[in-house]
């Protein structure tokens, strides 16, 4: 063989083996910049940062349940292995982490399953501080009912012990079941029922000290015929998880601060009444994990809530913004120009926090509603203007009106919703008062306050059953 025809041999071998690698060859040279986990009773999830996109192929057994990822175009590297330490053992799905060398050019992750779930993985193009992400999504096969959670936890209060919610499996009803069964109890006589906790109280943070209640005027209250009606108040932590929301300029993140506020208005909303009737707050989310903006007015509709009040504390250009604010939907244009900057910034959370597009598509398809909501506006701007007027004696207010704009979380047809900017977390002296627990709870006080302001002027208006 000459020379020439040896370099020709070799020149096409060369060609083959190029065209053999394929996709995993252009993958190859992605490093990873950063494993996170996210653990949750809704869901878990696991993120893969990298300075490149991933190529992946997932399979997913049963049985044990286990979801296997190939990355395609990787070496194992120390930061794909610190994911075996960032697993917790209270973590609701995943049990344990594998990850090796499966093939020169493929690293393998195995993540071991508590529970069959419904895993959902996909890639998120850089954004905001993150660059390309692999998000595993693991979501159980059968989520557990909010609502019947909701109607458990009054029951054990009201039962003096633990007892599952009447109904949830029979008709898919839990909230008419609860109905159905205080009907058939025998009313309290005049004056010895539970009574509203008053909106002086609730500034007080007394909430708790039952025996000292008054109650917010309004007829029936005693009536021998009347059901009692369980009143549900959907309080939404802002953002969470992978997306931070805005951070101030000493570090804190408005995600951490929101939920320690959520928490504090759901303690003194479950001490309260309303007109003799029991209330119960739900969370959109109780901890450190994202919750799509679509997912949100979803979970509130799911518990037929009465009202929806979601907590932020968001950051402007310049530090010199100051105040707190209340917003409700707007059908047409914002109210102002800060307005719709806020609504811009807080719709861009899905894509910080990242949301499987194709899911997202599926369920806005599925929750479309082509109605209008000229009556949930006009009573959002009853509560807002109930929630501001409460806030404005516990600190400066941006503006002294109930702002407008498009936010997407506002947007569920039949429920009063507003979202409180509790302040400018931008501003070092109100990230300042964000982080003292004295002035937390001034803030839960004088939104529950507002809540309760509301509730009194607009008793809720009998619950129907779920059909």
């Amino acid at each position: 063989m000459t020379p020439k025809e040896r370099e020709r041999r070799l020149l096409l071998r060369s060609g083959s083996a190029l065209l053999l690698l394929g996709a995993a060859q252009i993958a190859r040279g992605a490093s990873i910049v950063a494993v996170r986990v996210w653990p949750a009773q809704d869901y878990t999830r696991v993120t893969i940062e990298s300075d490149g996109p991933l190529q992946t192929k997932q399979i997913f057994v049963p049985d044990p349940p286990r979801l296997a990822v190939d990355i395609s175009g990787i070496e194992l590297d120390p930061a794909l292995r610190e994911l075996v330490a960032k697993v917790r053992p209270d973590d609701p799905y995943i049990s344990g982490v594998r990850v090796g060398q499966n093939a020169p050019d493929v690293v393998r992750l195995v993540l071991d399953l508590k529970q069959p779930t419904r895993p959902q993985v996909f890639s998120l193009m850089p954004v905001a501080a993150y660059q390309y992400r692999l998000v595993l999504d693991l979501y159980p096969t059968q989520p557990p009912d909010p609502l019947a959670a909701l109607i458990a936890d009054r029951l054990h209060d009201e039962q003096g012990g633990s007892a599952a919610a009447p109904g949830a499996g029979a008709d898919n009803d839990p909230l008419g079941a609860w109905m159905a069964s205080r009907a058939q109890q025998k009313p309290a006589a005049p004056g010895t029922g539970d009574a509203t906790t008053s909106i002086a109280q609730a500034q007080r943070g007394s909430m708790a000290a039952a025996g000292n209640r008054s109650k917010i005027p309004a007829t029936g209250a005693n009536s021998p015929d009347r059901v009692k009606r369980l009143i549900i108040v959907a309080i939404d932590p802002g953002h969470g998880g992978e997306d931070p929301g805005a951070t101030g300029p000493g570090g804190t993140h408005e995600k951490d601060v929101v939920l320690k506020i959520a928490f504090l208005v759901r303690d003194r909303l479950n001490a309260s009444t309303v007109d003799g009737d029991p209330v119960r707050t739900f969370l959109t989310r109780d901890g450190d994990y994202f919750v799509p903006l679509q997912v949100r007015v979803q979970k509130a509709r799911r518990v037929q809530a009465d009202l929806f009040v979601s907590i932020h504390a968001d950051a402007f250009l310049t530090p010199q913004a100051r105040g707190a604010s209340v917003f409700a939907l707007s059908q047409g244009g914002a109210t102002s120009a800060t307005a719709r900057w806020m609504a811009n910034s807080e719709n861009r959370a899905d894509l910080i926090g990242g949301v499987n597009v194709r899911a997202k598509d599926a369920q806005v398809a599925r929750t479309l509603l082509d109605m209008s909501v000229s009556a949930q506006i006009r009573d959002s701007l009853k509560l807002g203007s109930a929630v501001l007027g409460e806030i404005g004696d516990v600190g400066r207010l941006h503006t002294g009106r109930v702002e407008q704009a498009a936010f997407a979380v506002l947007k569920a047809p039949d429920i009063p919703s507003v979202l409180v900017e509790t302040g400018f977390i931008s501003n070092p002296d109100e990230e300042a008062k964000l982080n003292s627990d004295a002035y937390r709870e001034k803030l839960a006080d004088a939104i529950v306050g507002g809540i309760l302001r509301y509730f009194a002027k607009n008793p809720p208006a009998a619950r129907n059953r779920v059909m």
